[in-house]
């Protein structure tokens, strides 16, 4: 066939691209089209139309039920295959299985090679599977499974045996209609032969279910297992290729399209709510500690004015010494410093011409004046001061600068 001289092209390309890359191998079981890691399926979506005799291949870019609606549903004049090759083909919902049934049941033929198979399919094909391998989810446990398939072209013949080296899943067909249902092929995996590969007749058209999606992906074509792909759609028509990536949900579905990295949560109950506690403490710890932390900024109090204090202080002092003589002698000092300052007077001589110079350029009464500057000259000349004589001074300076 063409796809093996491919096949030997593809395997020197990945040998080149092996040497000259430097990145670490990615071993997930994507089944996607444009991946070429070993678990994609980027080699079997290149080469389908050559196992087909080199049919038309048309790649789905929405869901199969709309497709039907759109373009090809009841098109009976061309026959077709519908081809599905996932892990779990999440995208088929009731209402898509029912168009892919109708569509299978006006003559064409659907193949699904699948890990988990939908239970309204399961229903309406009435089959079972089963899967021993459940519990198995890390890359190390995967690559202790192998096995061992077979095709029966016909019934109870043996035509070849396959072996397979890594992540081969103990799922089989558990339970089918025997009179609707051709096992075409087996699995023997620890010993145990069992049904992996089935054609079950639907109306003008049929089924084909596989159970190992695995054995259609890069790294089996690589390893020179393509006869065994080609001898598993040798079972098919050689029609127009109809090639589900399940990229879509069907409009108006009332499914989400969720490609979130959370789906796995919304499935389990008590991962959900582990999600709702952490998203609220993440709540309360934005809502307490929003506010930048620093440390905190002293307060720096106003200089206090220690004028007054300073002047109470002193005051107190002289009261203390009950020393009126001494306070007498600074007021009579400060009130000639003043007229020195403020009246420019020589203060030498308190004679008559200084009282009328004083009395004119404040603007007190000449009698006034005379008072106040005879009251000062006669207590310096004392040698003692009573506190009514210092009480009578101040009063006396105070009311001439009041009035000047």
């Amino acid at each position: 066939m063409t796809l093996s001289k491919n096949i030997s092209f593809l395997l020197c390309l990945a040998c080149m691209l092996v040497m000259v890359s430097c990145k670490k191998t990615n071993w997930q079981e994507n089944y996607r089209e444009s991946a070429k890691s070993p678990f994609g399926t980027y080699i079997i979506n290149q080469e389908i139309s050559a196992i087909f005799n080199q049919n038309e291949v048309i790649n789905i870019k929405e869901n199969i039920a709309d497709y039907f609606d759109n373009i090809y549903y009841d098109n009976t004049a061309n026959y077709a295959n519908y081809i599905c090759i996932k892990y779990y083909a999440n995208r088929l919902d009731k209402v898509s299985i029912n168009r892919l049934l109708e569509f299978v049941k006006a003559g064409n033929h659907a193949f699904l090679a699948l890990n988990s198979f939908n239970e309204e399919l399961k229903d309406s094909l009435k089959f079972d599977t089963r899967n021993l391998d459940i519990d198995l989810y890390n890359a190390i446990d995967l690559k202790s499974l192998n096995g061992t398939f077979q095709l029966y072209p016909k019934k109870d013949t043996l035509k070849n045996r396959y072996t397979f080296d890594r992540n081969i899943r103990r799922n089989y067909f558990s339970n089918f209609e025997a009179k609707n249902t051709i096992v075409l092929g087996s699995q023997i995996v620890d010993g145990h032969d069992q049904p992996n590969f089935i054609k079950i007749k639907y109306g003008n058209g049929a089924v084909y279910l596989h159970t190992q999606p695995i054995a259609f992906t890069n790294y089996y074509l690589l390893k020179k297992q393509q006869n065994y792909v080609t001898d598993v759609f040798s079972f098919l028509p050689n029609n127009t290729i109809l090639w589900d990536s399940q990229q879509r949900i069907r409009k108006n579905s009332h499914q989400k399209d969720d490609k979130s990295v959370f789906k796995f949560f919304w499935k389990h109950e008590s991962l959900k709510w582990s999600l709702y506690v952490a998203f609220f403490g993440l709540l309360l710890f934005l809502t307490f500690n929003a506010r930048r932390k620093q440390r905190a900024i002293p307060t720096i109090e106003k200089l206090k004015n220690s004028t007054v204090d300073f002047t109470h202080t002193i005051a107190n002092l002289y009261l203390k010494e009950d020393n009126h003589k001494n306070l007498v002698t600074k007021k009579i000092t400060y009130f000639l410093e003043r007229v020195r300052t403020k009246y420019l007077l020589n203060t030498q001589n308190l004679n008559t011409d200084f009282i009328e110079k004083l009395a004119s350029k404040s603007g007190n009464k000449l009698s006034t004046t005379n008072y106040l500057i005879n009251t000062i000259v006669a207590l310096n000349k004392k040698s003692d001061c009573t506190q009514d004589e210092l009480m009578r001074l101040n009063t006396l300076i105070e009311n001439f600068f009041e009035n000047s």
